[in-house]
């Protein structure tokens, strides 16, 4: 199960990435279309991280807290 939840975390974190360096809408026309909601993504983070799940797939060993900074 720990490694279900350490793949969907990498894959949550390349998503935010992709967000912070891609943006999070474009405009076509005179449509705006949204990629994806990044505080959605950002709170699956924290509840994947919550639940146990690390980057390296290392197990966890006492509290962790991680700080999250917005950007524009």
């Amino acid at each position: 199960m720990n490694e279900l939840l350490n793949a969907r975390l990498k894959q949550y974190i390349a998503a935010e990435t992709a967000i912070l360096t891609g943006g999070q809408s474009y405009k076509i026309g005179n449509r705006t279309l949204t990629r994806a909601d990044l505080a959605e993504i950002q709170s699956v983070i924290s509840r994947l991280i919550s639940a146990g799940a690390t980057v390296d797939g290392a197990a966890r060993t006492g509290s962790r807290s991680r700080q999250v900074v917005l950007r524009d």
